[in-house]
């Protein structure tokens, strides 16, 4: 759904960027269509160093994701910018890459107030479910993965 809002921001001519905290150099559907259709409006930032089960590396993750974090909030202070999606940051808050507290106050002190900003990810934190002025929920109710089909072309990527 964060990606149907990039959309919508691309179709009434708004500038906008993505930061995605996990899938990083993944060669994904999204990116390819944003960098070679729309990166006059719309920036793509691949900021992860991919699922953490295939990183093993912690070190490396949270490293990463504050990058990410840190290029996350150069984008909301930019004023050319109106909607900034943070792709997976809350898979980066559950494992604890990122400190809660700092994104709040982040989001609730120094975000511009015209600035849109969508935080999207499984499990997300009630500190900012509390500060949100939308909040939804996906569940999950069937996966191939669960059946042992890989990430598929088109579906996940």
């Amino acid at each position: 759904s964060g990606f149907g809002m990039i959309l919508r921001c691309l179709a009434h001519q708004m500038p906008c960027a993505v930061v995605q905290f996990i899938k990083g150099a993944w060669d994904t559907g999204e990116r390819r269509l944003i960098e070679a259709n729309f990166s006059d409006l719309c920036q793509f930032h691949a900021m992860g160093e991919g699922f953490t089960w295939e990183t093993q590396d912690r070190s490396r993750d949270i490293a990463a994701a504050q990058k990410g974090w840190e290029k996350a909030k150069e984008l909301i202070l930019d004023p050319l910018i109106q909607f900034v999606l943070l792709d997976e940051i809350n898979i980066a808050l559950r494992y604890d890459y990122l400190d809660i507290a700092e994104v709040v106050r982040f989001l609730r002190d120094e975000k511009p107030p015209l600035t849109h900003v969508c935080l999207t990810g499984r499990n997300a934190k009630e500190e900012l479910i509390e500060i949100a002025d939308l909040a939804t929920e996906i569940t999950l109710l069937k996966h191939p993965f669960r059946s042992g089909i890989k990430a598929q072309k088109g579906v996940e990527f």
